[in-house]
């Protein structure tokens, strides 16, 4: 019983959290960067998603609650986030700051990439519903350990991003970064969408 719940949790967190989607936007968010840069990013990303899914793992919902935040306010809340950070990628804003302030670029471990990339609506609502499904210590540890093997995958994926930019080059990397940006103002807007629809308002 626990492994078929320990692949199901594994599946469903993997599919949601999509490692293999998020490599392509680590490497533009990281774009310019040294590959110690990156790694560092990478791990605080990783780590500080894994803090995050822990709490709302112990505490679900009731994190929000005492907050006055429902779950669609949270997505809704996100949704708008990413569509800034889409503005970012798809009018080379990021790439300029970075430019004029080589020695001052904006980390993007906490945000975008820990929240909402990584510990999204999405991550969170799965923990909670995870951590539902088996109360208790051990269910609790299952959850948690499907979690951390899922953010090993992510931060091996990231540590990826050297190769995918050597294959690509400049150019490509350029065009993917824009390709990336409307696909995630996408992303954000579905987001959006899909707040409000929980609240009743689209359909």
């Amino acid at each position: 019983m626990d492994t078929a719940f320990l692949i199901t949790a594994f599946v469903t967190l993997f599919v949601i959290i999509d490692p293999v989607g998020l490599t392509p936007l680590f490497a533009a968010l990281t774009q310019g960067m040294s590959p110690a840069q990156r790694r560092s990013i990478a791990l605080r990303a990783c780590g500080i998603a894994m803090l995050i899914l822990m709490l709302f793992a112990l505490f679900g919902e009731a994190v929000l609650n005492f907050v006055g935040i429902s779950m669609p306010a949270f997505r809704i809340a996100g949704g708008i986030l990413l569509f800034l950070t889409a503005l970012d990628m798809l009018f080379e804003r990021r790439t300029r700051r970075r430019e004029d302030q080589a020695d001052d670029r904006p980390d993007p471990s906490v945000f975008p990439l820990a929240i909402p990339l990584i510990a999204g609506p999405g991550a969170i609502a799965t923990v909670i519903l995870l951590a539902g499904q088996r109360p208790g210590l051990a269910g609790l540890a299952l959850v948690l350990a499907v979690a951390a093997v899922v953010l090993a995958v992510v931060f091996a994926f990231f540590l990826t991003t050297g190769l995918l930019e050597r294959a690509l080059g400049r150019v490509g990397i350029n065009v993917v970064t824009r390709l990336l940006g409307m696909l995630l103002a996408a992303l954000s807007v579905q987001f959006v969408l899909d707040g409000l629809r929980a609240f009743g308002l689209a359909g």
